[in-house]
């Protein structure tokens, strides 16, 4: 049961539009909350909250350099998992009512 609740809280963390955001800026380079809020034309506070529950599963990782708080993509689960995704919609998502 616990690993029931633990799939379903995985698969609510990719339901989330901002966070999928989130995690598509930071495919190709680990950033910074206001670079990522930049990027992808966010609010600080919304990204910042998004973060916490990525990072609460550890979609994401995070260090501190100096007073920057740096976000990395987990390319070992996370990373793979996009790559699996994108070609599944290649493949597959043709007809999804997706532009």
């Amino acid at each position: 049961m616990e690993s029931e609740q633990n799939y379903h809280y995985f698969f609510k963390t990719l339901s989330n539009r901002l966070r999928m955001d989130i995690l598509s800026s930071l495919r190709n380079s680990e950033k910074c909350v206001s670079e990522i809020a930049e990027e992808i034309g966010e609010d600080r506070s919304k990204v910042s909250h998004s973060l916490r529950h990525l990072l609460k599963c550890n979609f994401v990782f995070v260090e501190k350099k100096g007073r920057k708080r740096i976000y990395t993509l987990n390319k070992s689960t996370i990373k793979p998992l996009l790559d699996i995704a994108d070609k599944h919609v290649v493949n597959h998502c043709k007809e999804c009512g997706m532009h």
